[in-house]
């Protein structure tokens, strides 16, 4: 038997063994009549035996075979499975076989019949347009509520179909996402059609690395879809420009496009979205080789008044998209731009000027030819922009990232990464000047901060500063992070990784001048902070702190596990991997009745041993995560003693 579709309370997509509801064919076709004409015939007589029954079909027909439902051909079929009621008995029916399946799938709403219409239509001869009006689907299926996901190995046109099947009397589906493909049975044109045709009421839709759909499965949704809001597309070598024309012209309320990596979607395509989809309000079009500025104009300037998020990325677009962002760009709040080699600061100082990006508020901006005077410029042309992103940026230095700090009257996030030309003096600048705004500051692979004195007193301290995040800039050492204390005293987050160079003396400064007190706090990969500094982390901000992650700070002992047992109120996530904890640290832990760890983890923490197991239950009445990787001193039957007792809680090991 063929796999089967499952009507069940969990969804109408599922497969299941069970029988069909009608056995025998012949009584199948007699429960769903069809108002096909036959001539008139004599009365068949009664046979007294099967096999004066076999005689008699092998004379009539000159073979051995049983009279089938299967000899009809499909216009009778469908003619017969359009009037099965919905639900079960359509699904049982979708269930004889695979042929069946895809009939069932491939009827429109509006080519079926209601139940009771359904028993009306096959006794009584009703006019062709009275036969219309019965076919039309009722308000709640058309609605769309259900989302459905498929994924590699179950991503075949027979899960689709049975997906359209199960779904079209339900509710309707309203998402389907496909991401990848069955490599033997992958989903083509045909099951995009089954679902098309059954879910009219689908608004979302996602196709992630499919090289078997062409433009001609598009065209179906095009055609059927009509409310189709969100298009995503990524990795789908067989689209081209003709199946995004079509879902333009016939889809208008389209609000979300999203291209990545289609190497046959250009201009054409992306100018039809922009003549015919006026509700356009997010636009994502990455790593598409031809697409150029007729494109993204043509998006750009569609919907002025609607589009509120634009990402381009890796695209043959030039400084002259840029000036039409900064001219038309009056509703964007969101902008990306990412790998555009052929932009340059003319199209930066351009954008700025323009004056149309009043309602930007984040802002994202790597490996472009973005230099200081385009980044100053745009400080001045973007008033409410709150969130800034720049990386790989190589042509931003100091001077330039302090005139955007000075010009930038709304920023409230500023993350730099690998900006090779900023230096400590511009991370101290933007400490100094950025006022009662800043609220967060990230630096990350920054090669050119290093240690070196600056006169304090002179500059003022950022107090609205709350989170402050430096990872892997290896020349940031001791003296930048006693200026850093002196300068943000109003810190509720602190990340330090990477950092080789810092030390406790260092640190302890810091923690004292925290004045509102930590409650996250990672030093991670900082190998040569020890208990004095752990010690005094906890004892200033135990009451408040509620995360700590040392993993990797090897010279971390018991002690710290004495401190935090001790002083801790609120921590719920501590990450003690690669330090030289032990059983009797992990002791003085589970004693303490204040803590209610949620998420613990010892990863790579030698000197845990089976001994710790008993202590880990005691800690486990809280615990919903714990992870014991690379614990070679634990034994797996002892994990597995834990897991028992454990049971709400998931053990990596």
């Amino acid at each position: 038997m063929p796999t089967l579709v499952n009507y069940g309370g969990g969804g109408g997509d599922e497969f299941y063994s069970g029988a069909s509801f009608c056995p025998n064919p012949l009584d199948l076709a007699r429960f769903c009549s069809v108002d096909v004409y036959y001539p008139p015939q004599k009365r068949a007589r009664l046979l007294s035996s099967p096999y004066e029954y076999d005689a008699c079909i092998k004379h009539d027909h000159g073979s051995s075979q049983r009279p089938s439902i299967e000899a009809l051909p499909d216009e009778c079929l469908f003619e017969i499975f359009r009037r099965i009621p919905a639900g079960r008995d359509r699904s049982s029916t979708a269930s004889v076989s695979k042929h069946w399946l895809f009939l069932l799938a491939s009827l429109r709403k509006a080519e079926t019949f209601n139940g009771k219409k359904a028993l009306a239509a096959d006794h009584v001869e009703q006019p062709e347009d009275e036969m219309k009006i019965s076919s039309v689907s009722t308000d709640d299926e058309e609605d769309g509520y259900l989302t459905r996901c498929l994924q590699d190995k179950k991503a075949t046109d027979v899960r689709l179909a049975a997906v359209a099947v199960g779904t079209s009397t339900r509710g309707g589906l309203a998402k389907l996402s496909i991401r990848g493909n069955n490599s033997y049975r992958g989903v083509t044109d045909r099951g995009l059609s089954c679902i098309a045709r059954a879910c009219p009421s689908l608004k979302a839709l996602s196709l992630w690395s499919i090289s078997s759909i062409s433009d001609e499965g598009l065209f179906e949704v095009a055609r059927e879809c009509r409310s189709l809001e969100k298009l995503d597309l990524c990795r789908c070598p067989c689209l081209s420009s003709k199946g995004l024309i079509a879902i333009a012209k016939h889809c208008p309320n389209l609000t979300a496009l999203s291209i990545e990596s289609c190497s046959m979607i250009g201009n054409e395509g992306l100018e039809a979205i922009g003549r015919f989809c006026p509700r356009l309000q997010s636009v994502s079009i990455k790593d598409c080789p031809l697409v150029g500025d007729r494109g993204a104009v043509s998006l750009v300037s569609s919907a002025p008044s609607v589009l509120s998020k634009i990402r381009l990325q890796g695209l043959n677009i030039t400084d002259f998209s840029l000036a039409v962002i900064g001219h038309y760009g009056q509703a964007v709040t969101s902008l990306v731009l990412s790998g555009l080699k052929n932009v340059t600061e003319k199209g930066f100082w351009v954008m700025g000027n323009a004056q149309g990006l009043k309602r930007l508020a984040s802002l994202t901006i790597i490996s472009c030819g973005l230099t200081d005077v385009g980044l100053e410029v745009l400080g001045n042309g973007c008033p409410n922009l709150k969130q800034v992103c720049l990386q790989r940026c190589y042509f931003i230095s100091d001077n330039g990232l302090l005139d955007f700090v000075r010009a930038a009257g709304s920023l409230e996030s500023l993350q730099l990464m690998e900006l090779n030309r900023v230096s400590q003096v511009g991370v101290i600048g933007v400490l100094s000047n950025c006022g009662a705004r800043l609220k967060t500051l990230a630096l990350s692979e920054c090669m050119g901060v290093k240690d070196f004195p600056v006169a304090v007193p002179d500059l003022s301290s950022c107090q609205s500063l709350r989170c402050l995040s430096i990872q892997n800039c290896p020349g940031f050492g001791n003296a930048g992070v006693a200026l850093v204390g002196k300068l943000c005293p109003n810190l509720h987050h602190l990340e330090f990784t990477g950092l080789w160079g810092i030390k406790d003396a260092a640190l302890l400064p810091l923690l004292e001048s925290c004045e509102d007190g930590l409650v996250k706090v990672n030093l991670s990969d900082c190998p040569n902070v020890t208990d004095e500094a752990i010690s005094a982390l906890v004892m200033i901000h135990g009451g408040t702190l509620q995360m700590l992650n040392i993993d990797g700070c090897r010279k971390v002992t018991d002690a710290s596990l004495e401190a935090i047992a001790d002083n801790c109120l609120l921590i719920n996530d501590l990450d003690l991997s690669k330090c030289a904890v032990t059983d009797a640290g992990i002791s003085v832990l589970s004693s303490a009745e204040q803590i209610n760890l949620r998420v613990l983890s010892l990863s790579g923490c030698s000197q845990v041993t089976n001994k710790s197991v008993p202590f880990l239950k005691r800690l486990g009445g809280s615990l919903v995560g714990l992870n014991l990787q690379h614990c070679c001193s634990i034994s797996s039957a002892s994990v597995e003693l834990l897991a028992e007792s454990l049971w709400r809680c998931d053990i990596l090991y």
